[in-house]
């Protein structure tokens, strides 16, 4: 996601193969990661000869927490948080308090971030050798 911020203006569209070799990941795994980007509208794409990704939206516009939330599902250290399902001792548990509240800054920490942040973030701070 990061390699389609930094591309955004540039290019109209990336080849996954481009982006394994700039991140240094298989192209196969790549392939299985967008499509849950993709099926909650993040980015977007074409086949075919000149076909390729994009982000579906400006990177100032995407939040990490939409990606992380696209890939991982819900931000949920433990599964007592999730809905209805937690236990009977949920009112007064002390341990689900502190997860609550450790789920709130995670969800906090990743709602202060677009993919443009990121984007500046990793080219101030990748080296030479890694330079886009």
């Amino acid at each position: 996601m990061i390699q389609l911020a930094l591309f955004y203006e540039e290019k109209e569209l990336l080849y996954l193969k481009e982006i394994a070799e700039r991140e240094e990941v298989s192209e196969k795994y790549l392939t299985q990661i967008v499509i849950p980007l993709k099926a909650k509208g993040l980015i977007t794409s074409r086949r075919g000869s000149g076909g390729g990704y994009r982000l579906s939206r400006h990177p100032s516009q995407i939040k990490a927490r939409e990606v992380v939330e696209a890939l991982e599902g819900s931000i949920l250290p433990v599964d007592c948080l999730e809905g209805n399902t937690f236990c009977k001792r949920a009112p007064f548990c002390v341990a689900r308090k502190v997860w609550q509240r450790v789920r709130g800054k995670i969800i906090e920490a990743l709602e202060e971030f677009t993919l443009e942040d990121l984007a500046k973030m990793g080219k101030e701070n990748r080296p030479m050798e890694y330079s886009i």
